[in-house]
């Protein structure tokens, strides 16, 4: 027995999120599926993080466990032959056989694509939200500071949420413009469910001059979900990068 990680890619317009859900497609299904048929026997994946239906990922990692003797780095190819077009692994390697993804120090950097123009070109529709009314990217730039650190995200967050916790650390935060797009960077250890996008959702207030830039330190300070902006839509969220900050368990 062996456990493998694999980093996914997916478009995530056709899918029910990437957890398994009854009577729904989802990209954690269609993954145990295909591995299943490959080693021709029940294999279910352990994911490292959930995105939600219709959110984007470049690099979502999970393990699983196989009897298959194929070497590791082989079932990217493999899996790729019983996949979808819109899923796709990168790359797979062995792990130690403890090695769990949820269980590490991580650093996970997700953006938010926004279409500011007053067309958007069809082949932009289905990952970035469109705003027609120009956002000013210094006022969101400035926002966005009052975001970084430790602090409690409880106004960040769904109240759907069951986390133990909403006390979270964001490392870095960037707002910049690519051409038409203007795209919201957010890396942290760890995100609470929908925060990003309320993240975004806020910065965009602010860039359209709803809100100003030092009220999402009071936005924060409030612990309310309703002192915060609205919910992005999941179509303009990409999952850009997943990285592991140590070593340990990464090499058998």
């Amino acid at each position: 027995m062996k456990r493998v990680l694999l980093c996914v890619a997916y478009d995530g317009t056709a899918y029910a999120g990437w957890q398994v859900q009854k009577n729904a497609v989802t990209v954690e299904g269609e993954l145990n599926k295909a591995l299943s048929d490959l080693c021709k026997e029940t294999v279910e994946v352990i994911g490292a993080s959930r995105t939600d239906a219709g959110v984007h990922s470049l690099s979502s990692m999970c393990v699983f466990d196989t009897n298959m003797r194929m070497p590791a780095e082989k079932f990217s190819f493999a899996l790729n032959t019983k996949l979808p077009d819109d899923i796709r692994v990168v790359w797979s390697k062995e792990v130690n056989e403890n090695f769990h993804p949820r269980h590490c120090l991580t650093e996970k950097t997700y953006e938010y694509h926004i279409y500011n123009a007053d067309f958007m070109p069809p082949t932009k529709r289905l990952y970035a939200y469109q705003e027609r009314r120009e956002l000013n990217i210094e006022t969101m730039k400035e926002a966005s500071k009052y975001l970084v650190g430790e602090h409690d995200f409880k106004s960040f967050c769904s109240a759907e949420s069951t986390a133990e916790t909403t006390v979270r650390t964001i490392t870095d935060i960037d707002v910049f413009k690519d051409g038409e797009e203007v795209v919201i960077s957010v890396s942290g250890n760890g995100f609470l469910y929908n925060q990003v996008r309320i993240i975004a959702g806020t910065l965009m207030w602010v860039g359209l001059g709803v809100r100003k830039p030092e009220d999402v330190k009071d936005m924060l300070e409030a612990l309310d979900r309703s002192a915060s902006g609205p919910t992005a839509p999941a179509h303009g969220l990409l999952l850009k990068s997943f990285k592991f900050l140590e070593e340990e368990g990464l090499k058998p």
